[in-house]
């Protein structure tokens, strides 16, 4: 099979980090174009729904973040085979995409509107959801989402709970996964000590 890339913005995080984490895990290799801010206005009409993530592929593309984490979760050998399994797997990915969805679209909004909006998402939805993840973590047994073993899925909430704590999104509490959902902390201090996520991040000198 040819090489596969991956297009997305020069950033450690969001929609295009969980399949970047499972092509590493999974030994797939890939060209990681990082897409520099400044070029995107250039870029962004080349993209099949103006926007990235993008997996390419002998000159094909295929665009949708949960749809690219399962095709390339299917190459790394972390979605699951049983299609019950792989639906709780989607559900988790589909759960953490609905609310995360709700948080960017506040991105552009002036700054009182987007200080009013992001603290009544924090208190309403997104407090919500990410008990709602917990519990469904909790009802699969407690270490990880679906087929009882590493798969995109947490790779996902992984990487929604560093975002969320890392303090990059304004007007959210940095500690609201602390105070809602501790287990789903728990959850990615576990992952993010998965040696290849650890070694990854490690070369790219940044913190999870």
């Amino acid at each position: 099979m040819n090489k596969l890339k991956l297009v997305y913005f020069d950033i450690d995080g969001a929609r295009g980090e969980a399949a970047r984490l499972a092509m590493v895990i999974g030994g797939v290799p890939f060209a990681d174009d990082r897409v520099k801010f400044a070029d995107w206005p250039d870029r962004k009409a080349d993209t099949p729904f103006g926007a990235l993530p993008v997996l390419e592929l002998d000159g094909q593309t295929v665009a949708q973040s949960n749809g690219i984490n399962r095709y390339v979760g299917k190459l790394a050998g972390l979605y699951p085979d049983d299609a019950w399994q792989a639906a709780l797997c989607d559900e988790a990915m589909d759960a953490v995409e609905e609310v995360a969805t709700r948080v960017w679209s506040t991105m552009s909004l002036p700054a009182a509107e987007k200080k009013a909006q992001r603290e009544s998402l924090a208190a309403g939805p997104l407090a919500f959801s990410l008990d709602r993840l917990q519990l469904r973590l909790v009802a699969h047994g407690g270490q990880y989402f679906a087929d009882g073993r590493l798969t995109v899925a947490d790779l996902k909430v992984f990487v929604w709970i560093s975002h969320l704590r890392s303090g990059r999104l304004d007007h959210v509490p940095v500690d609201l996964p602390d105070r809602v959902a501790p287990r789903l902390v728990e959850h990615h201090d576990r992952v993010k000590e998965h040696p290849a996520v650890k070694a990854y991040y490690a070369g790219r000198k940044v913190a999870a």
